[in-house]
């Protein structure tokens, strides 16, 4: 039997500080130890005795920041984040355990340029002096850097926030300091100053969606995803160390460092398209939510309200020039994710002849490439005397991308491809039974596969496109089967509690407020810890619940904003069946859930894997 004190605090608020706490006393006790936990928060609860900490074999700290910790002196110290503690428990108890023993009788000295910058699980020992007879050579800590950040996803409201803190959590493991600027669905918060950006030893840029990169020349630049980030944002922070300098040379690195980066640089060029594409579908986004939403309040005065009445201007504000904007804006944002601003122009204007041209959001995508790669060129290959390069962004780029964009769409892409968005069209418009099932099922079990990942992504996409198209249906199984996988693991943690621990419990209580709000991200925790029972219950409660929704005939007008969206008069078609099709979902998920983890066991999965 081991004596422990631990001490938690967590910059989340003093619930997180409690659960840490209550985590590791539950654990240590259940593995047969003595221990005494203070958990700091607005007022400190239980504080820890001089003599419980001289009569500890180890002291475990569980923060997200600084703790003092002289009293500890001549104790091994585990030190791990609140959230580690939380999810590892029994892991952080056995790692400190297997300290005791292991303090140099000398008393090592460790010098910190912070309180916190030992790394987690690191053995620390807190001795501001000698012992008698010898000289102990101090211990050198890794210098402390700073980092700074911006994290961006297509929706900006799950992965962009969910990215930010795990880098923050990533540096802090490191012992580093990080500040992450993040750009969301509100605009940028957090925002970086000149001055940070000058003192940083690296930036790193983790988005789904195009990042003004023009701030950070000179700098170790670092791009990668938003998923990267979230999976291991430690991983993410020691491989800006060596990230090539933005406008410069490459960084330091030994030969398989720079295949590394080769890897990395090959598969940044394959999914450039598909970030491209991202990008103009998140400034698309608002313009469709707000379009949506205001032609739902508009039927509250009737289908067809009368000229010159109040439904009539909501119509107008909503059909008549939100839904207008839906093609021009995606191809515009697509093509400026590809030239930057120069493609903006030819985009905007690609787009709105794609729409005249009945050429639907496919028009609008081909559109935003073509003016995007049309006008990179323009501005890389085209060279003009020095006094008239102040020309190419306001003359030579427009004029010359926008007269190819336009003439390759009326002579070239038009007719065909307006043959194919009429065919779509006819043949959604009219799915039924059969037909109508296995497209819910697909767009449905899509939206579960990787939880916001490409595959969701795609699906989602697909569904927004539609709806520029005045087609509602497959919109309505995307979201309803977005909403599924949280709630279902929510249901499946209330009902079961025995197949979760305290933390997955805690988990489940978030999920459920995110499955309403239609934020898939909710199911990742669970996913990440148990893939191989998670995701194939995931699977099927949504497809399930997608194939409801398209035999039920439930339409939807707006792209997002979950159950909230069903108190808006005709935004949804078919409400009750729309609940239904979302409650048999949940129930599907929540219920395989439960019995693979019964019939399941993890030991018999890690076996299989």
């Amino acid at each position: 039997m081991t004596k422990i004190v631990a001490v938690t605090a967590s910059t989340a608020g003093e619930a997180h500080t409690q659960m840490a706490a209550e985590a590791l006393k539950r654990t240590a006790q259940a593995m047969g130890h003595e221990i005494v936990t203070e958990a700091q928060g607005g007022a400190v609860v239980t504080a820890l005795s001089p003599n419980d900490i001289q009569q500890a074999d180890v002291v475990i700290v569980g923060a997200d920041g600084a703790v003092e910790r002289d009293r500890f002196a001549g104790k091994p110290v585990y030190a791990v984040s609140t959230s580690e503690a939380i999810r590892n428990t029994e892991m952080v108890v056995q790692s400190a355990v297997a300290l005791v023993g292991q303090v140099p009788s000398l008393g090592a000295i460790r010098t910190t340029p912070h309180p916190h910058d030992p790394l987690p699980g690191e053995l620390l020992t807190v001795d501001r002096g000698v012992e008698t007879g010898s000289v102990a050579t101090p211990v050198a800590a890794p210098a402390s850097k700073f980092f700074v950040g911006i994290t961006s996803c297509p929706t900006g409201i799950a992965h962009t926030f969910m990215a930010a803190e795990a880098l923050k959590q990533g540096a802090l493991k490191l012992g580093h300091d990080i500040k992450v600027e993040t750009q969301g669905s509100v605009g940028s918060q957090n925002a970086l100053t000149d001055d940070e950006i000058a003192r940083a030893e690296a930036v790193i840029i983790a988005a789904d969606t195009h990042v003004d990169l023009s701030r950070f020349g000179g700098k170790r630049l670092y791009e990668t995803s938003t998923k990267a980030a979230i999976h291991n944002g430690a991983d993410v922070v020691t491989a800006a160390m060596d990230a090539p300098v933005a406008g410069g040379g490459k960084g330091g690195g030994s030969y398989v460092d720079e295949v590394n980066r080769a890897k990395a640089d090959r598969s940044e060029s394959r999914s450039g398209p598909y970030k491209h594409l991202l990008t103009g579908v998140s400034y698309m986004l608002p313009v469709i939510v707000a379009g949506g939403l205001i032609i739902a309040l508009s039927f509250v005065f009737g289908i067809n309200p009368a000229e010159g009445t109040f439904g009539d201007a909501l119509m107008q504000i909503g059909g008549g020039a939100a839904f207008s904007l839906i093609v021009p804006v995606l191809s515009g944002f697509i093509a400026f994710s590809i030239a930057d601003r120069p493609g903006i122009a030819p985009g905007l204007i690609g787009g709105m002849l794609a729409a005249n041209l009945g050429m639907g959001f496919l028009g609008g995508i081909l559109s935003g490439f073509l003016a995007g790669y049309v006008a990179k060129f323009v501005r890389d290959k085209v060279n003009l005397p020095a006094n008239f390069e102040g020309l190419k962004p306001v003359l030579v780029i427009p004029l010359l991308a926008t007269l190819v964009v336009g003439l390759l769409l009326v002579y070239v892409f038009g007719g065909p491809v307006r043959f194919i968005m009429e065919g779509m069209t006819a043949y959604l418009e009219g799915l039924t039974g059969t037909n109508a099932l296995l497209l819910g099922l697909i767009l449905g079990a899509m939206m579960a596969v990787d939880m916001g990942g490409p595959v969701n992504k795609a699906a989602y996409t697909f569904a927004v496109g539609l709806l520029a198209s005045n087609l509602y249906a497959p919109m309505a199984a995307v979201m309803a089967a977005g909403m599924t996988p949280p709630l279902g693991l929510a249901l499946a943690t209330f009902v079961s509690k025995k197949h979760f621990n305290q933390a997955e419990q805690e988990a489940g209580k978030v999920a459920s407020v995110l499955g309403i709000s239609f934020i898939t991200e909710g199911a990742i925790p669970f996913a990440a810890n148990d893939p191989l029972r998670i995701l194939p219950a995931c699977i099927a409660g949504s497809a399930v619940t997608g194939a409801l929704s398209m035999v039920f005939g439930c339409t939807l007008r707006a792209p997002h904003g979950g159950i909230f969206v069903l108190a808006i008069p005709n935004a949804v078609e078919h409400v009750g069946l729309y609940i239904v099709a979302i409650a048999a979902g949940t129930l599907v998920t929540a219920l395989a859930t439960v019995q693979l983890k019964h019939f399941f066991p993890r030991k018999k999965v890690a076996a299989a894997a």
